[in-house]
């Protein structure tokens, strides 16, 4: 039995083309290849085995059996191991999906191998592209939820490391994501959510117990580096008007935090919104008052490797596209797309769509607006909501209800997601969640 749960294993998840090379040398063997098991349908979570360095030994490994060709009578015993090679077992088993990955990982000491040999990690995100995921949390207070495949269109329960409420700040890049805490803002985590590797940082430097904090982390493509950038503001004691802001960076290189920024702006205080795009960390700023109302929102630009000199963040600060009722940043190939709640313009205050744009220089170019079909119901009574994203898809959700809509940016269509397998238990419950890439080579 084990022989056929290999076979519906990667029968399953559609390497057809290279299966049936495997077939040839079936044949050429004088084997048929015919017995195929269905897998179960419609599972949600994958065997909870991270990915390490040692294998598992699960015994003596069961034959595959078949009738024989001459005579439909004579049982011949016939092992996957021996006849296919390890390259062509590993090129099967990197066309599965993640889940498939784990699962894989679970059959039998040499498929487990295979899968956490750094080749076949490297080579593993080179075959298929893996569409960005989106991990919404179903409590308030406990950090457990369902992550969304949408190339499979599943949701997957899984547990995220060390983070302890989903209220903590998250920013996530090429399969990394961060989490700190939101309490004394001293608590850092570097980890990859489907491997389960982590690394806490140190205590990011700067003002103690910061009014509003925007963590924002971006990982090198080519090469195993991320900064981590902290923009931390404190308002001026007895003075509304002026806010401390600092801005700190963090290199996995040399594993130091620096502060190349700190000013005080007047009039505008920092938030929780920032990401980086092209080595530039982007950050929302907000107006304290004194301003009319439909200026109410800034975007900052701070080039982290030309690292601008004190007193000119506000020279430059870029204006939002439209009075806004919130904003949320992300970074997608490498290009700012912002996603915001449209204010009326009467009462900039109270939301009347939701846009999205993509900064362009200086100046912002609108994508698209949420059709008044999917607003209704979903994002009208909610002036603030989740919205993350990364390479060409961009998710919105509603604080109020599990619902997830999907903005794919290449197609430029709107579609809702797979339904969550979790209910609304209480008037007052609330869901967030983020975007990742489910990446396996990644390592914080």
């Amino acid at each position: 039995m084990r022989e056929a749960k290999k076979i519906a294993l990667l029968w399953h998840w559609g390497a057809s083309l290279v299966v049936l090379r495997a077939h040839l040398v079936w044949l050429e063997k004088g084997f048929s290849f015919f017995s195929l098991l269905s897998m179960m349908e419609g599972e949600t979570s994958w065997v909870s085995h991270c990915l390490d360095d040692n294998g598992r030994d699960n015994g003596n490994y069961n034959s595959f059996s078949e009738l024989s060709d001459e005579d439909n009578k004579e049982n011949t015993e016939v092992s996957l191991d021996l006849i296919l090679p390890d390259d062509l077992l590993e090129r099967i088993l990197s066309y599965l999906p993640v889940p498939g990955i784990f699962r894989a990982g679970s059959v039998c000491k040499r498929w487990n191998e295979i899968v956490n040999s750094r080749r076949f990690l490297w080579n593993f995100s080179r075959v298929l592209s893996q569409k960005p995921w989106y991990f919404m949390f179903t409590s308030s207070d406990e950090p457990f939820g369902y992550a969304y495949d949408p190339l499979l269109k599943k949701w997957y329960g899984i547990e995220l490391p060390r983070i302890e409420t989903p209220n903590w700040f998250i920013a996530s890049s090429c399969g990394l994501v961060s989490f700190m805490d939101n309490d004394s803002r001293s608590e850092l985590y570097i980890c990859n959510p489907i491997t389960k590797r982590e690394r806490r940082l140190q205590e990011p430097p700067g003002l103690k117990f910061p009014d509003y904090s925007a963590l924002a982390i971006s990982v090198n493509r080519t090469s195993p580096k991320y900064i981590v950038s902290v923009v931390k503001s404190k308002q001026v004691p007895e003075n509304f008007f002026q806010w401390d802001v600092s801005i700190h960076v963090y290199d996995s290189e040399t594993r130091i935090w620096m502060t190349p920024l700190t000013e005080v702006l007047s009039g505008w205080r920092g938030g929780d919104e920032s990401v980086i795009c092209d080595g530039v960390l982007y950050f929302l700023i907000y107006s304290t008052g004194g301003r009319s109302q439909e200026n109410r929102h800034g975007l900052i630009a701070y080039n982290l490797s030309s690292r601008s000199s004190p007193g000119l963040l506000l020279e430059s600060c870029i204006p939002v596209p439209c009075p806004l009722t919130c904003g949320r940043l992300m970074n997608l190939k490498e290009k700012l797309v912002m996603v915001g709640g449209i204010g009326k313009q009467d009462r900039p205050d109270i939301i009347k769509g939701i846009g999205i744009w993509i900064l362009n220089g200086k100046e912002w170019i609108e994508i698209s607006r949420m059709p008044h079909r999917h607003f209704q119901g979903f994002g009208e009574f909610d002036d603030v909501f989740a919205s993350s994203g990364t390479d060409d898809l961009v998710y919105i959700q509603s604080y109020g209800a599990p619902a997830l809509l999907v903005f794919d940016m290449t197609q430029k269509q709107w579609k809702w997601s797979q339904k969550c397998p979790v209910t609304k238990r209480f008037p007052l419950q609330l869901f967030t969640g983020f975007a990742f890439e489910p990446r396996l080579e990644t390592v914080p």
